[in-house]
């Protein structure tokens, strides 16, 4: 069954007072190769549009979708980016890439977020109030929604590397670990976006 996810948590937090909340999410924690990207969205809160119905976990949706609503938030919304290189994950870890590309993504907004909700855990040492919610893309619309941009972005960034580094597959497999992209690192060896601290390229590397 698939989830609807709803105001509620944004609801809850514009009757605080916090006017300006920002959804939070990431795409590219699993990959073996390109950045790590997470998207912050912060949808009107007097919004009635349509498109709003169709947000949905960017999993749950097919390509062609999550790029027609990646239109519609980016006119209806606010959305920033923020990107961590493979460099940076290989040399400060996923979490901190990941803590370090969200707050990128919320300094690129128009204004600063009083409040963020979080797909997952919160982030430590993170300069804004926050809420980690666990499959927090199946419950809050303003996370979801953040899942679409950040999915959509990274898909069109691996488009790109495989334009630049060509015989890797990754306009299709988008870096993860498919047997496709196995089999060329075994012949080809790792080019420059590969995350070297990840298994099996750390193992290979040794």
């Amino acid at each position: 069954m698939v989830s609807v996810p709803t105001f509620d948590e944004e609801k809850e937090l514009w009757s605080q007072g916090y006017l300006r909340v920002a959804g939070v999410d990431e795409a590219g924690r699993g990959p073996l190769a390109g950045p790590v990207v997470a998207a912050a969205v912060v949808l009107h809160r007097n919004s009635r549009a349509s498109w709003l119905r169709e947000i949905r976990d960017s999993k749950q949706l097919r390509a062609e979708k999550r790029e027609s609503l990646l239109k519609l938030i980016q006119r209806g919304a606010e959305a920033g980016i923020g990107i961590s290189s493979n460099e940076i994950i290989d040399a400060e870890g996923m979490t901190n890439a990941i803590r370090l590309a969200a707050k990128r993504a919320l300094e690129s907004l128009k204004e600063p977020p009083q409040y963020v909700l979080i797909d997952g855990y919160a982030l430590k040492d993170f300069p804004y109030p926050q809420t980690g919610i666990i499959d927090g893309d199946q419950f809050s619309i303003s996370i979801a929604a953040a899942s679409i941009v950040a999915k959509v972005t990274r898909d069109a960034i691996m488009l790109q590397m495989d334009a630049l580094y060509p015989g890797y597959g990754f306009a299709q497999h988008k870096g993860y670990g498919t047997a496709e992209h196995l089999e060329c690192l075994q012949r080809l060896g790792p080019c420059p976006i590969h995350r070297r601290s990840f298994s099996p390229l750390r193992e290979r590397l040794l």
